[in-house]
């Protein structure tokens, strides 16, 4: 990966289309032919990626700037093949809790078809703390 080129650039992301405090976001991304393996078809990592961020954008909303959503577990049932172009990701808060929370999302086409969808337990870890062990774990100063 080229120096300085950030998540959001290498998934193709567009723009977040909405984020609310009731833990919902939409976000559209350019589903690249660089993304794509025989046939035309986007990779699934792409895809479980593009949900996993707009889970991950709505539990943001829900819980504030003060914590990161660390993904515990994700669940993926694709269901038709995504295709270059422009697709939306779109997530939700299914069940809240005070450190472990449950999201679903799924991938649409331009014209609404969903073609996967998504399940995740998200960790609602405390920032300073994830911060503080990064910090540590490379050797920067705290």
């Amino acid at each position: 990966m080229a120096e300085g080129h950030s998540l959001n650039e290498t998934l193709g992301l567009i723009r977040v289309v909405s984020t609310d405090a009731k833990g919902h976001a939409s976000l559209e991304y350019e589903a690249k032919r660089e993304q794509c393996h025989s046939g035309g078809v986007v990779q699934g990592g792409f895809i479980s990626g593009w949900i996993d961020a707009a889970m991950a954008h709505a539990a943001m909303a829900k819980n504030g700037p003060g914590i990161v959503p660390m993904t515990l577990e994700l669940k993926v049932s694709y269901f038709a093949p995504t295709r270059p172009g422009l697709v939306v990701a779109e997530a939700w808060v299914e069940r809240h809790g005070k450190r472990t929370s449950f999201y679903e999302g799924h991938l649409k086409d331009a014209e609404g078809n969903v073609l996967a969808k998504a399940t995740s337990t998200i960790l609602l870890a405390d920032m300073s703390r994830v911060v503080a062990a990064s910090k540590k774990a490379t050797g920067e100063p705290a």
